[in-house]
């Protein structure tokens, strides 16, 4: 948690969950681990434009939320394993219905952009 509490005044609540989720790959890591599992290394080649460094702050960070369980394997070299937590899972209808309403906004967006606009009214 981001803030000392959240009272649940004008939205603070709505803050509380976007603290969580909203910074630029937090999602999407999330939604990765929707279905299973995944190591540092399948994360990385998933988002090969996010650099080391920001994946492994965004994993600390959503780790420190409780969304998210890391796991180390005692073996050489070590394996760890980044799941969602009970409370993560939780978040799997969101990050679904965020899914279909970006599959709408995307096409929306690449529709009216398509249209001259002398013919929007």
């Amino acid at each position: 948690m981001r803030h000392a509490s959240y009272d649940g005044v004008q939205g603070c609540y709505i803050e509380a969950a976007l603290d969580v989720i909203a910074d630029k790959w937090k999602g999407v890591i999330l939604y990765h681990l929707l279905n299973e599992p995944k190591r540092f290394n399948e994360l990385k080649r998933t988002f090969p434009e996010l650099s080391q460094r920001i994946l492994t702050r965004q994993l600390r960070e959503l780790e420190d939320d409780g969304v998210i369980s890391r796991k180390i394997y005692p073996e050489i070299p070590p394996k760890v394993e980044y799941s969602l937590t009970d409370l993560g899972k939780q978040l799997e209808p969101t990050l679904l219905s965020l899914e279909s309403w970006g599959i709408k906004y995307v096409e929306t967006m690449k529709y009216s952009k398509n249209i001259p606009s002398e013919k929007i009214d």
